[in-house]
C-alpha cells in the first residue's frame, strides 16, 4: 500500500538530482580528523624541535629565526608533500658545517638563494626518479661524513660553551682552544655543564617516577632547566636575541663565481638528499618493529620524498630559513610516540609557527651557552661507535676514516669525493686481488683460486695450470663469486685440452663440494645449508620402506606431540634412523659429511670467532626437544646465539634452584660477561614437559624429572587464574590445554627472568630486552609475544590483523 505525498508547486520547477539505479549513492564528504596519537606525538616532536632548531641556527651563524622558519616549513611542506609519512624534516645538524661555510663565504641572503636552487635541483632529481640511486652510496661514506660533521660541530660549539666565539674552521678552532681555556667564562660554563648534566641524566631516572618523567624530552628539560636557573640567579651571559619579524632577511641573488655557486648548490643538494632518503629508510625500519603502526602507515615513496624535500627547501630558502632535511632524532621520537599519519609532523610545524609568533619573550631568556652545549652533544653523538664497529666488521675502516678526515680538514663535498674515490679503489682492489696456488699431494694436483676471477687474473691462472702435467688428476677449487667471460673461456679451453690428453678435472665451488658430483646409494643426499626438508640419510644397505612417521617428516606423531617424558615417540626415532643399532654408524657418517661438505663453508667464520671470542647478540632459552633447530628457526649462524636448552624451557626463580644453578649461571654469564642485548624464551607445541605437568599426580616418588618440573608449577597456577585472559595465536584460541600451558609457560618464565638480579639491573639501565616466542612444530610457524596492559598474547610473525583477548 502506497501513500501519495503532496508537494509544493514551487518544487516542480526545481531540477531533480538523480543517480543511476544500480550505482552507489553519492559519498558524503569526508571530515578532517586528527587521531589522538598524532596529536600527542606532534607535541613531543615540537618540544624536541624548538630548542634544537635554535641551537642549529646558532651553530651556523645564521639568524636564530631561520631555524624556526626551517622547522615550520619542514614540518608543514615536507610532511604534506613528502613520501615518508612519519619522517620529521627541519634544520639538520648534518647541514650545519655546510651552511656555516656558505654564510661565511657568500652571506646570509645568498645562502638562502642557494637553498632555493638546491630545492629546485631536488625537484628535478625527484622527477627523474633517481632516489634509489642515492642508496647506492656506501654506508661507510655516509657515516664518515656525519662523523666529520659531528667533530666539526663539537669543536666549534666548545668555544661558545666556554664563553668565547668559534673560528671559521676546525683547525683554527683547535689552535685557538688553549687560549680559550685560559679565559673561561664561569657563567657560560656553569650553564653548559647544567645543560649537559640534565640532558644525559634525565633519560636514566629509574623507577616508575622516572618512566613518567621521561615522557618530557630531555632536550627541553636541559634547556628549560638552564634558562630557569640563569633567570633566577641573575647570571649575566649572552642569551637568544630574536629580531623583529619585520626585519627578517629573505633570499637575495647570490654574488660570486658561477663554479663556486654551482659547487655550493651541489653540496647542499647532495647532503640534504642523502640524509633525507637514508632517514626515510630508517623510519621504515622503525615502523616495521611496531605492528600497530605498520598496519596504518605505508612504506616510504623515496621519489616522492625527494620531491617533498625539494619543495620544502624552495619555500624555506625563499622565506629566509635554513636548508631542510629529514632528521633522525625527531623522526625517531615521532615513531616512538605512536604517530599513525603525516598529521603529527604537520601539527608540529604549526606549533613551531605559533611559538615563533607568541613565545618570543620566553625564547629570549635562553642562554646561548645552553643551546651550544645541546648542539655539541648532538655533534658528539654523530660519531657513533656502533657505526665504527659496523664498518670495521665489513672492512671499510679506511673509507670511513678518509671521509671523516676529509670533511674535518677540507669540507663536506671534498670529504665525500675523497671517500667515494677510496671506496672505488678498495672495491677495485678486492676485485683484482686474486690468489692462485698450486699444490701437489700424492697423485692429485690442487689448484686453488681465492677471490674474483677476472681477466686481470688470467695470466696467473694460466701459469698455475701450466704446472699441471699431462694426464694428471686435477682438483680446481674456485672460491669466488664472480668470473668474467675472459676467465671463463681460458679455463674452459684448458679443461677441454687437459681432458683430451687423458687427464681428469674435478671442479669444486666456493662451498668445497664437487660440481656435478655423482650420487651413489652410500652417500647422504643432504647438502649443507640447503632447504631443510625430509632430512633422511639412509644406510648403505639401500633405501628402507618409509613408515607413516617418515612420511610426516620424521617428527614422530603426525600432530607434532611428544611423549609424557618430553621425548619424541620411539617409532618416529626408529623411522629416522632406519635401525637403532646403526646409530653409531650414522653419527660417524654425519661427522664425515660435515668435514667434507659443511666445514669448508664455516671454517673462515669459525676461525674469526676463535680469534675474537664469542660475542652473541642474544641469549636464546628454549626446550631440549630434538625438533627445535634454533639456527633454522631464527636464521642465525655461528656466534649469533648463546643457547640454553632444558626440559620445558624453564627458568627457576632465584633461591629455588636447590643445587641446580646451571640456568642462573648461564643467565648471569650471558648478561654480565657476554653483554647480550636481548633474552628470548621460546616454547613450542606438543611439549612433553607441559603434558607431564598437566598429568602429574600428587605424591609419589620424587624423580629428577619431577623435581625439575616443579619450576613449571607457577605456569599451571597462572593458567588456572580466572582473572587472567587466555593467550591467542594470530586471532585463534589455543587448540587444547597443553597448548595453552605452553603459551602461559613462556610468559611465566619471562617473569622469573625479571627476578634475576643481573637481568633486573640490565633492564633498568635500558641495556636489555626480553622477548617471548612460540614455535608450532606441526605448522612450522613462529609466533612472537606481544605484551599489553590487559594481558599477554601471541602474534604470528608478519601478521597484519590486530589481535585481542577474548572477553
Amino acid at each position: 500500500m502506497s501513500a501519495c505525498v503532496p508537494t509544493r508547486a514551487a518544487d516542480s520547477t526545481r531540477p531533480r538530482r538523480t543517480h543511476q539505479p544500480h550505482s552507489p549513492p553519492p559519498t558524503p564528504p569526508r571530515r578532517f580528523r586528527i587521531a589522538g596519537a598524532d596529536l600527542s606525538a606532534s607535541i613531543a616532536v615540537f618540544l624536541i624541535a624548538l630548542p634544537l632548531s635554535l641551537g642549529i641556527a646558532l651553530a651556523t651563524g645564521a639568524p636564530l629565526q631561520s631555524g624556526l622558519v626551517a622547522a615550520a616549513v619542514g614540518g608543514i611542506v615536507a610532511a604534506r608533500l613528502g613520501g615518508s609519512p612519519l619522517q620529521v624534516s627541519g634544520p639538520a645538524a648534518g647541514l650545519t658545517v655546510v651552511t656555516a661555510e656558505l654564510i661565511h663565504r657568500y652571506g646570509w641572503r645568498a645562502t638562502c638563494a642557494i637553498t632555493v636552487l638546491a630545492g629546485v635541483a631536488q625537484l628535478g632529481l625527484g622527477c627523474l626518479r633517481v632516489a634509489r640511486t642515492a642508496l647506492a652510496v656506501s654506508p661507510a661514506i655516509v657515516h664518515g661524513m656525519l662523523a666529520g660533521i659531528g667533530v666539526t660541530i663539537a669543536v666549534a660549539q666548545l668555544h661558545i660553551v666556554l664563553g668565547g666565539t668559534p673560528q671559521s674552521s676546525v683547525l683554527d678552532n683547535l689552535r685557538a682552544l688553549p687560549a680559550q681555556l685560559a679565559h673561561v667564562h664561569p657563567a657560560a660554563v656553569s650553564m653548559s655543564v647544567l645543560t649537559l648534566t640534565l640532558l644525559f641524566a634525565w633519560p636514566r631516572i629509574p623507577g616508575r617516577v622516572g618512566h613518567i618523567l621521561r615522557t618530557v624530552p630531555a632536550a627541553l628539560v636541559a634547556v628549560a632547566g638552564a634558562t630557569l636557573t640563569a633567570s633566577l640567579t641573575g647570571l649575566v651571559l649572552p642569551k637568544v636575541d630574536l629580531p623583529s619579524w619585520s626585519s627578517h632577511a629573505l633570499a637575495g641573488l647570490p654574488d660570486g663565481p658561477v663554479l663556486g655557486i654551482a659547487a655550493a648548490v651541489l653540496t647542499v643538494t647532495l647532503v640534504c638528499s642523502v640524509q633525507s632518503l637514508l632517514g626515510a629508510v630508517a623510519v621504515d625500519k622503525l615502523v616495521a618493529r611496531r605492528p600497530a603502526q605498520q598496519t596504518r602507515v605505508g612504506r616510504s615513496d623515496l621519489n616522492r620524498e625527494l620531491l617533498g624535500q625539494g619543495a620544502a627547501n624552495v619555500v624555506s630558502g625563499a622565506l629566509g630559513g635554513l636548508p631542510v632535511a629529514g632528521v633522525a632524532v625527531r623522526s625517531s621520537a615521532n615513531v616512538q610516540a605512536g604517530a599513525v599519519s603525516r598529521n603529527s609532523t604537520m601539527l608540529h610545524g604549526v606549533f613551531v609557527v605559533v611559538a615563533a609568533l607568541l613565545m618570543v619573550p620566553i625564547l629570549e631568556l635562553i642562554p646561548l651557552a645552553s643551546l651550544a652545549a645541546l648542539v655539541m652533544a648532538v655533534g658528539i653523538q654523530m660519531v657513533s661507535l656502533h657505526h665504527i664497529r659496523t664498518v670495521t666488521r665489513h672492512r671499510e675502516v679506511l673509507v670511513y676514516v678518509v671521509t671523516t678526515l676529509g670533511v674535518v680538514c677540507l669540507g663536506v663535498l671534498e670529504g665525500v669525493v675523497l671517500g667515494v674515490s677510496v671506496a672505488v679503489a678498495v672495491a677495485l682492489n678486492r676485485l683484482a686481488r686474486t690468489r692462485i696456488t698450486h699444490e701437489e699431494r700424492g697423485e692429485v694436483h690442487y689448484v686453488r683460486v681465492r677471490g674474483q676471477l677476472t681477466f686481470l687474473a688470467v695470466p696467473r691462472l694460466s701459469r698455475a695450470l701450466h704446472l699441471v702435467p699431462q694426464g694428471a688428476h686435477v682438483v680446481l677449487e674456485l672460491d669466488g663469486s664472480f668470473m668474467d667471460h675472459a676467465a671463463y673461456e681460458s679455463l674452459q679451453d684448458w679443461q677441454n685440452a687437459h681432458v683430451a690428453r687423458g687427464g681428469t678435472v674435478e671442479l669444486t665451488g666456493r662451498t668445497g663440494t664437487r660440481i656435478a658430483e655423482p650420487e651413489g646409494p652410500s652417500h647422504c643426499r643432504c647438502r649443507p645449508w640447503t632447504p631443510w626438508r625430509n632430512h633422511h640419510c639412509e644406510p648403505s644397505a639401500g633405501p628402507q620402506p618409509a613408515s607413516a612417521d617418515d612420511r610426516a617428516g620424521g617428527a614422530g606423531p603426525a600432530d607434532g606431540s611428544e611423549g609424557p617424558d618430553g621425548t619424541a615417540d620411539a617409532s618416529g626415532a626408529a623411522g629416522r634412523d632406519g635401525r637403532s643399532g646403526q646409530s653409531g654408524h650414522q653419527l660417524a657418517r654425519g661427522i664425515s659429511a660435515f668435514q667434507r661438505n659443511t666445514a669448508p663453508l664455516v671454517r673462515g667464520e669459525l676461525a674469526r670467532l676463535a680469534r675474537e671470542g664469542q660475542r652473541p647478540s642474544q641469549l636464546f632459552l628454549t626446550c631440549a626437544d630434538s625438533r627445535l633447530v634454533t639456527s633454522m628457526i631464527t636464521s642465525s649462524g655461528p656466534g649469533d646465539l648463546f643457547v640454553v636448552r632444558n626440559v620445558g624451557n624453564l627458568v627457576p626463580k632465584p633461591g629455588e634452584e636447590s643445587g641446580d644453578d646451571s640456568v642462573a649461571a648461564a643467565i648471569e654469564y650471558a648478561v654480565d660477561v657476554l653483554h647480550v642485548r636481548s633474552i628470548t624464551v621460546c616454547g613450542h607445541s606438543g611439549c612433553g614437559a607441559m603434558q607431564a605437568l598437566l598429568n602429574a599426580e600428587p605424591g609419589g616418588a620424587q624423580t629428577p624429572l619431577k623435581r625439575w618440573l616443579r619450576h613449571g608449577v607457577p605456569s599451571l597456577e597462572r593458567m588456572a587464574a580466572k582473572n587472567r585472559p587466555w593467550a591467542r595465536l594470530a586471532g585463534r584460541a589455543p587448540a587444547d590445554a597443553v597448548e595453552q600451558l605452553c603459551l602461559t609457560n613462556v610468559v611465566q618464565q619471562l617473569e622469573h627472568l625479571r627476578a634475576h638480579e643481573s637481568v633486573a639491573r640490565a633492564l633498568r639501565e635500558g641495556a636489555l630486552e626480553l622477548h617471548g616466542m612460540y614455535f608450532h612444530v606441526g605448522e612450522a610457524q613462529a609466533y612472537l609475544l606481544v605484551e599489553r596492559d590487559d594481558g599477554e598474547l601471541f602474534d604470528h610473525v608478519g601478521a597484519t590483523e590486530e589481535l585481542r583477548h577474548p572477553a
